[in-house]
């Protein structure tokens, strides 16, 4: 007789009190090697909910995968009240060759869950990833960074009129959160739509780990086990302000009108007010300078960190805030000492 609580997938089951770490396989090289993963599958002594920590979706974004790490391998988990499954590197080809997509397929392996058994390379991947581990949870956090050459603030993407999601962002503690229910294809937007409320938790930036971050979204994911009971003797999070940026927000991509070198203002996370000079694009002769300014006040949520750019490349990515959330800014700033733009 099967443990009705014990975690199963296609291959074999982890009892409660049992954890397990495994490669899986999703796929084969040209040398009819395997393609596996790294699954760590802890199922507590007691009953609770069934929650997935995934990271590296995309190859090359590294912050969440010692996020995933950490909680498997270095949290005491011995008390643990349901199921943790911790997918740290989902696309291992692109991580093996630090970029973004699957290499070879060229092909976003974020945009192919739920994945379809008999189709491409990349939906046939997400297939054996998300029928396995993603469909058997109750919950789930996917983390991310921006693409090389920009960062993110720390922030949470989630479709917050799904109340499940609501609760989800809410408890993760971080003090913006985008509403929006994600493109199609993505592991978020899919799960949530299956009826598993997963969020995305985007840090930084490609090709790094960035400790102050990491450790920002271990207390993000300790905050959402106090919430739904995994973990006892934690409390949830409050980040100090919050906004939830709804989809009647103004929000934008600043991009470049001239091509040049961009020298940068403002950090990721900056509050900027209408008629800041928030970056300024030169050329090796510093013959007229382009100053760029926002269109409206808002929170600088992603900047470009690689300093040269064409017409038309992004710049920052801005998203309006409420009159309350702005003086709830600076005063948490003002508190903390005076903060003057990047130099």
């Amino acid at each position: 007789m099967t443990d009705d609580r014990a975690f199963t997938y296609d291959g074999g089951s982890v009892s409660p009190g049992e954890t397990q770490n495994i490669r899986y396989g999703i796929s084969e090289t040209y040398l009819g090697d395997p393609v596996r993963i790294p699954v760590t599958i802890v199922n507590g002594e007691r009953d609770g909910p069934t929650v997935f920590l995934s990271a590296a979706s995309h190859g090359d974004e590294l912050n969440g995968v010692e996020v995933v790490r950490e909680v498997a391998h270095e949290w005491d988990l011995t008390d643990l009240a349901g199921t943790l499954v911790c997918l740290p590197v989902l696309n291992v080809p692109g991580f093996l060759a630090q970029q973004r997509y699957l290499p070879v397929y060229d092909r976003d392996l974020n945009r192919s869950f739920p994945g379809k058994p008999g189709s491409t390379s990349s939906k046939r991947m997400a297939h054996r990833i998300y029928s396995n581990f993603v469909e058997p949870c109750d919950l789930g956090v996917d983390f991310h960074t921006s693409t090389r050459g920009r960062t993110n603030m720390l922030h949470v993407r989630g479709d917050m009129t799904d109340e499940g999601v609501h609760r989800l962002a809410m408890s993760f503690g971080a003090s913006v959160v985008i509403d929006s229910d994600g493109p199609g294809g993505t592991l978020r937007g899919e799960a949530t739509t299956d009826g598993i409320p997963t969020i995305t938790v985007e840090m930084g930036e490609a090709h790094r780990f960035q400790r102050g971050l990491i450790d920002d979204a271990l207390g993000g994911v300790r905050s959402v086990f106090a919430e739904y009971g995994l973990l006892e003797t934690e409390a949830v999070r409050w980040p100090g302000w919050r906004t939830v940026v709804s989809g009647a927000a103004e929000k934008t991509w600043l991009r470049a009108d001239a091509g040049g070198i961009v020298d940068t203002h403002y950090e990721s996370g900056s509050l900027v007010h209408e008629g800041d000079r928030i970056a300024t694009i030169t050329d090796p002769f510093k013959r007229e300078p382009v100053g760029v300014t926002p269109p409206f006040t808002g929170l600088l949520i992603g900047v470009l960190e690689n300093p040269v750019v064409y017409p038309g490349n992004p710049l920052c990515h801005l998203v309006e805030v409420d009159e309350a959330t702005r003086r709830a800014i600076e005063a948490r700033r003002s508190d903390d000492g005076p903060r003057s733009p990047a130099e």
